[in-house]
């Protein structure tokens, strides 16, 4: 993510915490991550998104010193590992740990708070020019699906992400290491979660590299009427396909695999080319 992506880009999930909604605690040792690190990398992942607190609804925050004694030596070695064409991405919103995660080898810096926990990370990435990911969330992820309420769901956000985006190419991040992300499920209903899938267009027509994040993501269990995160691959891979025939450029995903297969073909067929 060091310039406008064309071929989408597979973000594979490694959290490194004991809660999160769908693989909490999996791995939390090294051998365990940086082994699970290397499968995704072999599955098809460019970027290995890692992340020391859990942003599940309902979580409670982790301060920055205990997520830099998370993530610190997991990031250090993976970077030792991995092919110079994948990069690593920490998932937080603090800039004392972004800085820590940069330091040991990450490229990327992925804010689900868009700037709003700590305005100091949007310098930091100006300082180390690398790449910023800019997420939508309402409230906080201990509040945010008390009651999600928006005047448009669609319009909210979308301004939200385009004036965050537009204050950071002010501070110094030029456009192509800037992302945005409309935070599905962060703060959303079910019905806003659909809505912004069905207007995808209107966050890539901006002109900004799009992220979109719905592994697994309960909203879509309510749909195929399934409770468990892990049967929700395939629906997973249906919004992968919608979100490359839309445009976005990056998706973020537990399951690597089926989604780089879904986004590849998806992106042969909109190009009308086998590559």
């Amino acid at each position: 993510m060091t310039s406008l992506i064309r071929k989408p880009q597979i973000m594979g999930i490694l959290n490194v915490t004991p809660d999160s909604f769908s693989d909490g605690g999996k791995y939390t040792y090294v051998e365990a991550a940086v082994n699970h690190g290397k499968q995704m990398i072999d599955e098809g992942a460019d970027i290995i998104d890692i992340g020391g607190e859990s942003t599940r609804p309902g979580s409670a925050r982790v301060d920055a010193q205990e997520q830099i004694d998370r993530v610190v030596h997991i990031i250090k070695a993976i970077s030792v590992t991995i092919p110079e064409h994948v990069s690593i991405s920490i998932d937080t919103t603090r800039a004392k740990v972004a800085e820590a995660a940069l330091d040991a080898g990450a490229r990327i810096v992925n804010d689900v708070s868009g700037g709003n926990d700590d305005p100091d990370i949007i310098q930091l990435c100006v300082d180390r020019k690398c790449p910023y990911i800019i997420m939508h969330m309402q409230g906080s992820p201990e509040t945010m699906q008390n009651d999600p309420r928006y005047a448009n769901v669609v319009e909210d956000i979308l301004g939200f992400l385009v004036n965050r985006a537009e204050e950071c190419e002010k501070q110094g991040i030029a456009k192509d290491k800037l992302c945005i992300d409309p935070g599905i499920g962060f703060g959303k209903t079910r019905e806003h979660n659909l809505e912004l899938l069905h207007h995808l267009n209107r966050f890539t027509e901006t002109g900004y590299q799009v992220l979109l994040g719905t592994s697994r993501k309960r909203f879509m269990g309510t749909i195929c009427q399934v409770n468990s995160p892990e049967e929700l691959i395939g629906a997973t891979t249906a919004t992968t396909t919608l979100g490359v025939m839309s445009g976005v450029s990056i998706f973020r995903v537990h399951d690597v695999k089926p989604n780089r297969q879904a986004a590849d073909v998806a992106w042969a067929i909109l190009n009308g080319v086998n590559n």
